[in-house]
């Protein structure tokens, strides 16, 4: 009978959540390397290029590399023979190093785990609870797989009752399209097919915790049915041109990975869910001998890339920039911001709403007329940083609320991630607006443009509140243009058509 301690499971999880914060598992890299090498878009090697560069520096310095640090999930397969010595249940114990992990004071996570999720959505805090899954198994040890998933990735999860003689790779491919760019491209699918709804869904998610191997598949050929779907999704969904950041280009997917059950006769339930391009997962073993230990990978394992931005790049101040300004901006190049900027997210935007409904104009403080407004929830700052990672959150949510912004508090500019709705590439085309894009998985990259970061409404929101950040050179894309244009429409639609014609 193996004994395993309290606090040995306890600081296991704490440590493997600080771990993953900041370096990203090597099969990651290497398959980003890979991708990096062969992308002939621009645009899309640009957003891999700052991808590796931010996950260089964070595990350089120790800091998230997103700023959205996830919820966190885990897989605990406990040995029959394992006794825990503890005063607490498992989910107890997970849960008290996931909160030791994020409020770590040298390197605090962002808390995003609300309570009431269908009222009051109120910040646990501390980002507990995790969501646990125990399985008993033959042996004597404990073994865990644990994960921090962003909401980006998470929220763009897909299922379906399919009919026993549907075609799984036909809908895939199908599916794909639909779920725009929020999930961070390129990254992994997790496909689970089988067992009943809520079955597929685990082993979808449990399938992302496996290790990157699509190359080698590719290289010695597939030899079971599931390999063979594997293959078949990977080729198809890298047809489709969406590419890096949803940008266009030839790498959308670096692994397909599928996890199947048995199923019933007249079901073929198939769950779809994608990691984004800050994959955070390691695996731990406990037998007994004290906590787990994570070995810090060498910094030389990292490719050695630069990004330039060109000589032709287009340097703005925003404290003079007009509107009139903008509209020689072009969809797809590269500019670069220096000046004052407010952030808000989908609280601080149905804040400002109520207010405006209300006749109360906005909050004291707080004036968008000519401005910017950075879609963010920034990490805490530590030691001598402005604010802590600070990447984009996904545009899309903030589309219900763009049209009001637009007409009734003079903003001129938007800047997040991925792709904005038909009916908010209308309204920016119409108030000759533009929609800016910071690539998502290079938060603490981003910081680094950002010198100085104050709170200035909201502040009872945390991360959510309405900041103003002086940046400086912070890059971004020119996702849509003061005449419509739009880079996630056009981008992928070129590069599926390319990549076609070089197919034929």
């Amino acid at each position: 009978m193996t004994v395993i301690r309290k606090d040995d499971l306890i600081d296991s999880v704490d440590d493997a959540l600080q771990y993953i914060s900041y370096y990203h598992p090597l099969d990651f890299i290497q398959a980003l390397e890979t991708a990096y090498n062969k992308e002939e878009n621009k645009a899309a090697k640009d957003a891999i290029a700052q991808i590796l560069i931010n996950s260089r520096m964070s595990a350089e310095g120790k800091r998230p590399l997103c700023q959205d640090t996830g919820i966190v999930t885990c897989f605990v397969n406990i040995g029959m023979d394992v006794r825990f010595e503890t005063d607490m249940t498992v989910q107890e114990m997970i849960d008290e190093g996931v909160r030791r992990a994020y409020s770590n004071p040298d390197n605090p996570l962002r808390a995003s785990i609300v309570a009431e999720p269908a009222g009051k959505r109120i910040n646990t805090k501390d980002n507990t609870p995790a969501v646990v899954h125990i399985n008993l198994v033959s042996g004597n040890k404990v073994e865990v797989q644990i994960a921090a998933k962003g909401g980006g990735s998470e929220n763009k999860t897909k299922m379906a009752m399919l009919n026993p003689s549907d075609d799984i790779a036909d809908w895939v491919e199908k599916t794909l399209p639909t779920m725009g760019a929020g999930w961070c491209p390129p990254g992994m699918l997790g496909i689970g097919i089988g067992g009943t709804a809520e079955k597929s869904a685990v082993l979808a998610k449990e399938a992302l915790m496996e290790h990157i191997d699509i190359q080698d598949l590719i290289a010695r050929g597939a030899q079971t049915d599931e390999e063979k779907l594997r293959l078949d999704i990977f080729h198809r969904v890298n047809k489709l041109g969406i590419g890096a950041q949803g940008l266009g280009g030839l790498t959308t997917v670096v692994d397909v990975k599928i996890k199947t059950a048995p199923t019933h006769a007249a079901s073929k339930p198939v769950c779809l869910i994608p990691n984004c391009a800050a994959t955070r997962h390691v695996h731990f073993t406990l037998d007994g001998s004290g906590p787990a230990e994570f070995k810090a990978p060498k910094l030389e394992d990292w490719p050695d890339i630069t990004w330039d931005v060109g000589k032709n790049v287009r340097r703005v101040n925003l404290e003079t920039v007009t509107k009139e300004d903008i509209q020689a901006w072009e969809m797809g190049e590269t500019v670069l911001l220096s000046g004052k900027i407010l952030t808000g997210r989908d609280a601080a935007h149905k804040r400002i709403q109520e207010r405006l409904e209300k006749g109360e104009g906005m909050p004291e403080g707080v004036d968008l007329n000519g401005r910017f407004i950075y879609y963010v929830g920034p990490v805490d700052a530590v030691r001598d940083e402005a604010v802590g990672p600070a990447g984009p959150t996904t545009s899309t949510r903030m589309d219900k609320f763009t049209d009001m912004m637009l007409s009734q508090t003079g903003l001129i500019g938007m800047i997040g991630k991925a792709e904005r709705g038909p009916s908010t590439v209308e309204s920016i085309k119409e108030h000759k607006a533009v929609y800016l894009m910071a690539v998502g998985g290079a938060a603490y990259l981003v910081s680094k443009a950002i010198k100085k970061a104050r709170v200035v409404a909201f502040a009872d929101l945390g991360m959510e509140a309405i900041y103003e950040f002086e940046v400086e050179d912070m890059p971004v894309t020119v996702a849509v243009d003061s005449r419509g244009r739009n880079v996630h429409e056009i981008g992928p639609d070129t590069w599926k058509v390319k990549i076609a014609n070089a197919a034929s």
